[in-house]
């Protein structure tokens, strides 16, 4: 009797314990269809023929032919710089121009060529300006330097891909003079309180001539020549190019889109 008890509650345990593993081994091995997301489905959308082509949901902001999609920064007046065999260039006694359209967060593909021929040395060398979001007349807004910066000694953070006077790029990836070179920007624009309080800053990841250069940059603020960076509360705000002043000949721009991320 006393033997027959003890069986029975060495089988009974072993059963257990034989549960108590198989719950253990499922634990550690779930199953893997429980992490499986089905829904929502994303949308479809048709890559360009090329890496620099814009996709099928893109703003097409410059193909090449006219500025439609831009006026001028000062008065929003048609924009005037010149289009010619399929490139804009740069007409420094008109100013700045911008986008008719503003954006808050967004996804930017911009083409940019240096003379072949171009004089200067430093800041004064084919100097222009990517502004993330033009937030007043002349150079107000967040500025990505337009340089030439093959073989262009000059400071870091106003160098070609630098978040001017902010951030350096991670490397110089820039060509000689004379070569088209991109730009593909992630911009998270900041946002603002009620109040005008600073909500969350600005970001900004660039690629240049596909080499990454800013890695999710936190910005301090707007770009300043002097001084300390301070944000202004602002909306969703058009895309700047600059007309610098620097006297060395202008640059040219090329197949420009712009994809909505809100």
């Amino acid at each position: 009797m006393h033997h027959r008890l003890i069986r029975r509650t060495a089988m009974a345990l072993a059963t257990v314990l034989g549960i108590a593993s198989a719950i253990g081994i499922a634990a550690e091995n779930p199953d893997p269809a429980a992490t499986e997301q089905w829904e929502p489905v994303p949308a479809v959308v048709s890559p360009g023929a090329t890496s620099s082509a814009p996709p099928a949901d893109a703003i097409v902001l410059f193909d090449g032919h006219n500025l439609d999609q831009w006026v001028s920064t000062n008065d929003h007046s048609p924009a005037r710089w010149k289009v010619s065999d399929g490139a804009i260039t740069v007409d420094k006694s008109a100013g700045n121009i911008e986008t008719r359209q503003s954006f808050r967060n967004y996804q930017l593909h911009l083409e940019w060529r240096i003379p072949k021929n171009i004089t200067g040395e430093g800041q004064h060398r084919g100097n222009s300006g990517l502004f993330l979001a033009s937030t007043g007349k002349d150079d107000a807004g967040y500025e990505i330097q337009i340089l030439d910066s093959f073989k262009n000694k000059t400071y870091v953070n106003g160098q070609a891909a630098s978040v001017y006077k902010q951030s350096p790029p991670l490397v110089n990836s820039s060509r000689e003079p004379g070569a088209w070179q991109s730009f593909d920007v992630i911009w998270t624009a900041p946002t603002f309180a009620a109040d005008g309080a600073l909500t969350t800053p600005a970001y900004v990841t660039l690629f240049h001539n596909g080499v990454l250069v800013q890695n999710h940059w936190r910005l301090s603020g707007e770009t300043t020549n002097s001084g300390t960076p301070k944000y202004k509360p602002h909306q969703q705000a058009p895309i700047k190019l600059q007309a610098h002043g620097d006297p060395s000949p202008p640059i040219s721009f090329r197949n420009i889109w712009v994809r909505k991320l809100d």
